[in-house]
């Protein structure tokens, strides 16, 4: 992620949360004082990167971004990256350099110089049920609730990374089975709604989920 959530102050954290809920694709980063910016995308179909004033997304702090260096585009209904040799350092996502035009996915982590930005197209949130709480929407055996709090204890500990637990980490902490390890996350996959994802994705956005809807929290960390 371009960022840890958990270096984020509850400010912060707000903001970006309110803004993942309203489904709306759109950019966020942290400007050279730290302080989150976000770049909303649903009232324009091209967008400008780079450390000139004149680009929509300025990132004049950052020396190794061109003064033009890259474009979010509107294609249909899918947003892409484009860097069609404007820049001097190239673009990234997901540490890829793009050659051109790179469509993306919600999550992805695109670097623009010494600066990441986090894409993000969540969706519009589903109205037609009303939960006031959507955790407890959310129906775990108390083995599923421990892997998935193993799961995110990573992104909630001081120093512990951006990425969640890998199963065998989990197993190691629980005493379980990997098997059986592996049997608990493939479960909480479908609870929570994202057995559809790319394998690569799951785990980041089971645990991102789970931290966002309240279902783990820091007071889980003892």
């Amino acid at each position: 992620m371009a960022f840890p959530r958990q270096s984020l102050g509850p400010a912060q954290l707000g903001r970006l949360l309110d803004a993942e809920r309203e489904g709306a694709p759109f950019v966020a980063y942290r400007d050279d004082s730290g302080d989150l910016r976000l770049e909303p995308l649903d009232d324009a179909e091209r967008l400008t990167i780079g450390r000139g004033e004149h680009n929509h997304i300025a990132l004049h702090w950052d020396p190794e971004v061109s003064r033009t260096h890259a474009q979010l585009e509107l294609v249909g209904d899918e947003w892409t990256l484009v860097d069609d040799g404007l820049s001097r350092n190239g673009s990234f996502v997901n540490g890829e350099r793009v050659a051109g035009r790179r469509r993306l996915l919600d999550g992805d982590v695109l670097r623009i110089g010494r600066t990441s930005l986090l894409f993000r197209a969540p969706g519009p949130v589903a109205k037609t049920t009303v939960v006031g709480d959507p955790a407890a929407a959310v129906h775990l055996s108390e083995a599923q609730r421990r892997v998935l709090v193993a799961l995110c204890r990573p992104l909630l500990t001081p120093g512990g990374g951006t990425v969640p637990a890998g199963n065998r980490q989990i197993a190691e902490e629980l005493h379980l089975s990997l098997d059986g390890v592996k049997t608990h996350v493939r479960a909480l996959f479908g609870k929570l709604g994202i057995e559809e994802l790319p394998q690569y994705r799951k785990r980041v956005e089971l645990a991102r989920r789970a931290i966002d809807i309240g279902l783990v929290a820091q007071r889980d960390m003892r």
